[in-house]
């Protein structure tokens, strides 16, 4: 059952507090420790009840060679997810066919959950790192999108909000629904949009790179540390990034 299910199962009588589902998406090429403690840390700081890991199909910003096909990633993502009963291994961008040929833009995906997931039913939040946050207004439809969740942007202590707040349009800017922000002040660092907020989490320590660790493969030295060990057996198995 899943947790928007349950919840409304135990809505009777009482008030039940809406569940609180967030969206990691990436081409997790491979996903490693780094996207694990970013999740951990937004589930704490937010009150997360699910994140949906979705590995990109085929990614419209980032597409290089001897990159992993879409099955292989999408099984290293579950055997990540596999360690928390709150990380879902996510098909969203698998395609019709399941190969994840297909071109997906995060706007469209975020658009099918809050169809699965109406403002009424559930809180949706975006997770993704700063350096992706800074460049979003050369995704699709990125007005839109910034419009269609909350946002929760990763990044390590000492970011400036103003490098966020300088990349969103101001048209999108709004002094609306402030009091909800200054209730959630002590959880994060937010700027309020119109009708959306975008979080910061500075609280991410973690240098693991998936650039770090096809590197440390390609020269056949140990990735131990850097991704989880089912993950690191995987890898091995299928001889990946060699």
């Amino acid at each position: 059952m899943s947790v928007a299910a349950s919840h409304r199962r135990g809505t009777k009588g009482r008030r039940a507090r809406m569940p609180r589902i967030a969206l990691f998406g990436g081409t997790f090429d491979p996903i490693h420790d780094g996207h694990l403690a970013v999740a951990r840390a937004a589930l704490r700081r937010f009150h997360l009840d699910e994140i949906h890991f979705i590995p990109t199909g085929r990614p419209p910003h980032k597409h290089r060679r001897g990159m992993a096909s879409y099955p292989h990633r999408l099984a290293m993502t579950a055997l990540a997810c596999a360690e928390n009963p709150k990380f879902i291994a996510s098909l969203a961008e698998a395609g019709a066919d399941l190969s994840g040929r297909e071109k997906f833009y995060s706007v469209d995906t975020v658009r099918r959950f809050c169809e699965k997931f109406p403002a009424r039913r559930a809180r949706l939040f975006f997770i993704l790192g700063a350096d992706q946050f800074l460049k979003i207004n050369s995704w699709h439809e990125s007005k839109t999108l910034l419009g269609l969740c909350d946002f929760i942007v990763a990044s390590r202590p000492g970011f400036s909000m103003r490098a966020l707040r300088a990349v969103i349009p101001p048209e999108l800017l709004g002094r609306a629904r402030t009091s909800r922000v200054s209730r959630e002040k002590t959880s994060a660092r937010a700027i309020p949009l119109l009708h959306t907020t975008i979080y910061l989490l500075d609280s991410v320590s973690s240098k693991v790179s998936a650039t770090e660790v096809r590197r440390r493969l390609d020269r056949g030295q140990s990735i131990h540390g850097l991704v989880p060990p089912r993950v690191e057996e995987y890898i091995k198995k299928q001889a990946l990034y060699r």
